[in-house]
């Protein structure tokens, strides 16, 4: 069965209903609405599990602050589906809060935030109980609360609901950020249970050989196991050694990378063969220390940049102080107040007395003096993206938690000695009654001006391409005369897209014409009115070279990737190096996430594609050797059928477009019985004759020219299956693949089982005899041999070509409709032939099979993406933004960054730098460059 991967959507619509089709239509509707809490179910549980999203499901929420970070925590904290979530704040809506509060209106200015902002963070998730509090902080309302997250809040406020948190078993969890700088803690009390440490699929190898010793040692077929000392593994499908299949779980010590040691085994039986290794993940205890005890604890620093240890040490201080500075004066330091800095850094070596760091930097002391009165949404996107997740830890136990104090600074946004632009000054930095006071605060007047002004194209606008829009809005890019954004994404919307992607509701599911560019762009001009962006809605490759040419490219500032693939990036990199253009770039797998800035004669780009991939499956493996259940789920693209199957072989190509050409002469279907035949038929050739052929060709007792047993190792011996009507996986397989095969021809089908089982005892099955004549290839390299040797039917395969190529007389008769894969509607048959399809070869091959669940992430090619990981990588990608803007020429002053928020791993380091390219004196090639290129001065790339 061939599937088209191009994604659609359902477009129905709530309808008036006239008539009994209106009243189908509208039940479906209905249907596809009931069915949201199971998706956005489905959509956390490919990161986080199936126990992991039932805890969120019962936990209570409260954020306290809805200035930018914590409307920001409140949004990614909602598209994960916790049971509820309550923001408070007592303050009114400034202007000072527009440069990252993204769900203000200019109406909502003089209001109070957490009301303002309530019925837009409703409608991120229906299925959330979203409510507002506008009251002060008091310990009867935390009370009601699993998780409470402060943000905006004084140090006297932390430690008095620290206390109280940690007393009575409340998880805690304080955010701030002032202008370039940002503080995370964590406490979730004396013994918190982590159920799985990192997330990760549990590794798992098969083993080719275990010793009878003390300790025994295995060996695996793999070159590298994937567990480490201290690991805990489960032994099955041992032949021989079968003690070991029921031992239970024992631990390891790794001995090399395909070999470690067990238990004592020298009293079990010989091993004789098979066994696969399979990681136990093991829950762990943490203990966490109450605020106020963990303020005095250097050893609960972790840190993000390590090039600025020192500087991170000093925050730590220079926060306290910051809260001291605020309780004495009323007010946080004014921007660019030379006598508000050398008080606060007079009141961090005050501190400093009693922590007594080895190295005070008093520098940093004085830009966050600088710069505390900002409010940056950058900044924001990231800390808050890293505080979500920490919600989502504490009310799953699913993954390890911030222990205990983190802090982030990006002062090197601020402009380099010597470089373009103002001379920031108290006039330059002060408020001007405009939504991006917050900002101008850092960087002043004339920075807003030229982010205004800058021309920048977007490519993509899924997950992460909403954030950079959101992030764009509102610090302004593009938005003054003479800026422009360009976005293009060619997708429409999907309900998968729903729980990451926060630019998009469920209305906009199932209607064409709304593209994700299109309403991306609608979304983030209601945000920021000024914003002049225009969406598009085409591919970039070399087919729109016409419309992303020379010209559209010169006429750019910047380029920003927002991609899910590595080919489209490598494309996009190449016109960036071609234009000399600066690109921005990002990624995120789950919780892990990268961003990489790319700097014209500064940093290297992105790079070509590497060839090959370490991960890419052998068609020989998939085909005949499977011993993995991923080996039974590679679905196929159908695009390129033609070239694709000539590009298997003649032999494989012969035997499938035969097939093809049965389906559309003399085997077509004439009604549903010949749909059910057709499956069942199949059904018979895939699961039992291909396999008996298979083991006329290789016995099961074959042995190898070296006298070896043949089915060993990854090689598992497989066994025909029997169709049984009352085999629940094998009617399933019938059943879907009858229906897939009458969609195909226009013929309606059914899923009455019991009238499926009538028709199938007519079905004729015809007698099967294996061949000697059959050839099976053991490797590709044979494949390929095979291919090369042109002993195979050229002149059969050519006339199949010739007849698929031309269409018959009575074509229209005859008309045939491609089915195009769609994962999420569960009544289109697509998943349930997959499941059913892989499950029976994995029974084929005793190989543990695969749920529903499992396989649509397999077989979807599903990347899974949460909201916390894209709004931190949006974050830093908008972090760089600001030092291209400003142009600057040092290449420390850049970060390429590396999370895993899993782990709580966060690594923020300097660039590399380009490749250069040396070339030997040479009179003939001097000659050519002079002509060619001008002299060496003509091709600004070369050094």
């Amino acid at each position: 069965m061939l599937f088209n991967f191009s994604n659609f959507s359902d477009d129905f619509v709530p309808v008036v209903i006239s008539s009994d089709n209106d009243a189908q239509a509208y039940l479906k509707h209905l249907h596809l609405q009931a069915a949201f809490p199971l998706f956005w179910a489905l959509c956390g549980r490919y990161v986080l599990g199936h126990e992991a999203m039932r805890r969120m499901g019962t936990a209570n929420v409260l954020i306290a602050g809805m200035r930018g970070l914590g409307v920001e925590i409140a949004k990614n904290v909602i598209l994960s589906g916790v049971k509820s979530v309550t923001v408070q704040d007592e303050g009114l809506a400034e202007w000072m809060d527009f440069s990252s509060q993204f769900f203000l209106l200019a109406s909502h200015l003089g209001q109070n935030r957490a009301m303002s902002s309530l019925s837009q963070l409703s409608a991120l998730n229906p299925h959330v109980h979203v409510s507002a509090h506008t009251g002060p902080l008091k310990e009867t309302l935390l009370q009601q609360f699993q998780v409470v997250v402060l943000t905006d809040s004084s140090l006297d406020d932390q430690k008095r609901f620290g206390t109280f948190c940690h007393s009575n078993g409340i998880k805690l969890i304080v955010a701030d950020t002032k202008g370039l700088c940002g503080q995370l803690f964590c406490d979730f009390g004396e013994d918190f249970e982590v159920l799985d440490t990192d997330g990760e699929t549990p590794a798992s190898a098969m083993i080719d050989h275990i010793t009878k010793a003390d300790p025994g040692v295995v060996t695996c077929i793999e070159q590298r196991h994937g567990f480490v000392d201290g690991s805990t593994v489960s032994l099955s499908e041992v032949c021989g050694m079968t003690k070991l299949n029921s031992y239970g779980p024992v631990d390891i010590k790794v001995l090399g990378p395909d070999s470690f040691s067990i238990c004592d085994t020298s009293s079990f039986s010989e091993y004789e063969k098979g066994g696969v290794a399979t990681e136990v993940k093991n829950t762990k205890i943490l203990k966490f220390k109450p605020l106020d005890e963990a303020l005095v604890d250097p050893e609960l620093l972790v840190m993000t940049d390590y090039g600025k240890m020192t500087k991170h040490q000093t925050l730590h201080l220079a926060f306290q102080a910051l809260h001291g500075f605020v309780k004495r004066v009323g007010r946080l330091p004014k921007p660019r107040s030379q006598l508000d800095a050398e008080l606060l850094v007079a009141m961090v070596t005050e501190l400093n007395k009693v922590s007594q760091l080895d190295q005070l930097d008093e520098g940093v002391v004085q830009s966050l003096s600088f710069t505390a009165c900002g409010d940056l949404a950058p900044v924001n996107a990231f800390i808050g993206g890293l505080a979500a997740q920490e919600v989502l830890k504490a009310c799953t136990g699913k993954f390890t938690p911030l222990q205990q104090w983190l802090y982030f600074d990006a002062l090197e946004c601020l402009p380099e000695d010597g470089g373009e632009g103002e001379q920031l000054t108290e006039s330059t930095c002060s408020p001007r009654g405009s939504r991006y006071d917050g900002q101008t605060a850092v960087f002043g007047s004339g920075f807003q001006e030229r982010l205004g002004e800058q021309k920048y194209f977007l490519v993509g606008a899924g997950a992460i391409g909403c954030e950079l829009l959101k992030n764009f809005a509102l610090i302004g890019l593009g938005a003054g005369e003479g800026g422009h954004i360009t976005v293009t994404d060619m997708d429409s919307i999907e309900r998968s897209n729903l729980n990451r992607q926060f630019l998009f509701r469920s209305q906009d599911i199932g209607v064409r014409e709304k593209q994700k560019s299109e309403v991306a762009a609608q979304a983030v001009r209601v945000m920021n009115p000024n914003m002049n962006i225009t969406a598009h809605q085409n591919r970039l490759d070399p087919d729109s070279e016409q419309v992303y040419g020379h010209t559209f490219f010169m006429g750019l500032d910047g380029v920003a990737a927002a991609l899910d693939n590595v080919e489209a990036r490598v494309y996009l990199d190449g016109r960036c190096v071609q234009h000399q253009r600066p690109m921005l770039e990002g990624g995120t797998l789950g919780s892990k996430g990268h961003t990489l800035v790319v700097v014209p004669h500064l940093t290297e780009s992105y790079g070509p594609a590497k060839t090959g991939s370490q991960n890419a499956i052998p068609l020989c493996t998939l085909k005949n050797f499977p011993h993995r259940i991923e080996h039974t789920l590679q679905v196929r693209d159908a695009a390129g059928f033609l070239e694709r199957t000539l590009g298997r072989g003649e032999a494989e190509a012969l035997e499938v477009l035969g097939c093809v050409w049965g389906g559309v002469g003399g085997q077509r279907p004439q009604g549903w019985e010949d749909c059910v035949g057709w499956a069942r038929r199949q059904w018979e050739t895939l699961y039992n004759n291909d396999i008996a052929q298979l083991l006329h060709c290789f016995p099961s007792d074959q042995l190898t020219s070296s006298g070896l047993p043949f089915w060993s190792g990854a090689k598992r011996c497989p066994h025909p299956l029997t169709f049984d009507p009352n085999n629940t996986t094998h009617m399933d397989y019938v059943v879907a693949a009858a229906n897939l095969y009458g969609q195909i021809y226009g013929i309606v089908g059914t899923r009455d089982c019991s009238a499926i089982r009538s028709i199938l005892e007519r079905v004729h099955i015809p007698a099967f005899t294996p061949k000697s004549s059959v050839k099976i290839h053991l490797t590709d390299k044979e494949m390929e041999e095979e291919r090369e040797s042109g002993n195979l039917d050229t002149g059969r395969l050519e006339e199949l070509q010739k007849k698929l190529s031309s269409p018959p007389v009575n074509s229209a008769v005859l008309q045939m409709h491609p089915i195009d894969f769609e994962k999420d509607d569960d009544s289109n048959f697509h998943m349930d032939y997959i499941v059913a399809a892989s499950n029976l070869r994995a029974e084929n091959y005793d190989i543990p099979t695969a749920d529903r669940h499992k396989s649509k992430l397999i077989a979807g090619r599903i990347i899974p993406a949460i909201a916390t990981t894209t709004a931190a990588v949006a974050g830093l990608m908008c972090v760089e933004l600001y030092k291209l803007v400003q142009s600057h020429r040092k290449i420390s002053s850049y970060r390429s960054g590396y999370i895993n928020l899993a782990v709580q791993y966060c690594v923020l380091s300097e660039p590399l730098g380009p490749h250069l390219l040396q070339i030997k004196p040479n009179r003939t090639l001097g000659l050519v460059l002079g002509h060619g290129l001008g002299g060496l001065g003509g091709c600004p790339m070369m050094r």
